[in-house]
């Protein structure tokens, strides 16, 4: 009967270009110290923390590249833009991440079985000068939390925060004690916990990979939602998916018998798709009657 397009953008993330340069600057800055000072005090937890921060200034490159793409326009050859090169990008990301945490583990491993003097005292100025431009970083994202790729920014910019403290706390425990292990040991803590964040980026990026519906939609509920519009006596061949790491797709075929609603009907249920679900490109076909035999389009 007739079929209706919703394509609102929201580029949330252009506001926040200037922020990711300065992220992006601070933490490149940071972990070329790192690794200065990681070999100047033979630590493994501060070379460890570099990886960490630079897989984390790959992020921040990924998701700033995503902003960047997803407001560029579409093409004859690329309809929908270039809106998945941020999808590939994380995935490409996450197995990076998996190579960085192979090497700091059996770095770690080896300096537990041969032990290294480490300098406890440079470990922790350059760990604590880490919280400083961590901490800073976060702040840069904080008010951006609406956002799914500027809220990871600031998630992991937080995370780094941490890390950074812990690394402190054992440059005080060796300069302490001159107990060496403790360095090797931080340093398999990060690992963890950068393949703990890897293993959830990668999930992630493969589900998307493969269409599918993004994290925090239940096609049910959207169904039922499409449903219970005034007019609408059927809802069929819907298929959600992520055009990007920030915006949503749907198709629907609706059934009305209210030949004079087409119009109304396509305002109701792009306004709910919006506002309920924040998807925002829709095509919606509305038709007369349920066909008993149709093929998905």
């Amino acid at each position: 009967m007739g079929a209706g397009h919703s394509h609102q953008h929201h580029h949330g993330q252009g506001d926040f270009a200037r922020a990711f340069a300065i992220g992006i600057a601070l933490n490149i800055t940071f972990v070329g110290v790192e690794i200065i000072f990681g070999f100047r005090a033979n630590s493994m937890a501060l070379l460890s923390d570099a990886g960490h921060n630079f897989s984390d200034v790959l992020g921040l490159m990924v998701a700033w590249a995503g902003g960047a793409l997803a407001r560029r326009g579409s093409s004859p050859r690329f309809t929908y833009g270039f809106k998945k090169a941020s999808i590939l990008a994380a995935l490409a990301n996450a197995l990076l991440l998996f190579i960085a945490v192979g090497a700091i583990g059996s770095e770690a491993i080896r300096r537990l079985i041969h032990p290294a003097h480490a300098e406890g005292e440079t470990i922790m100025i350059v760990a604590a000068v880490g919280i400083a431009v961590n901490g800073i970083s976060a702040l840069l994202f904080a008010r951006g939390q609406h956002d799914l790729n500027v809220r990871g920014a600031f998630l992991h910019m937080a995370a780094d925060a941490a890390v950074s403290a812990a690394v402190v706390l054992a440059g005080l425990v060796i300069l302490l004690t001159g107990q060496q292990w403790i360095d090797p040991v931080m340093s398999i803590v990060v690992a963890i916990v950068i393949l703990w964040g890897s293993i959830g980026l990668l999930k992630e990026s493969v589900w998307m990979s493969l269409a599918g519906v993004p994290a925090g939609i239940d096609v049910d509920e959207v169904e039922t939602a499409l449903a219970k519009l005034e007019g609408v006596e059927a809802v069929h061949d819907l298929h959600v998916w992520p055009l990007s790491t920030t915006e949503t797709a749907l198709t629907a075929h609706l059934v009305t018998a209210r030949a004079d609603y087409p119009d109304a009907l396509l305002a109701s249920a792009r306004e709910l798709l919006h506002d309920r679900f924040h998807i925002e490109h829709c095509t919606l076909q509305v038709e007369r009657e349920h066909p008993t035999d149709h093929r998905d389009c």
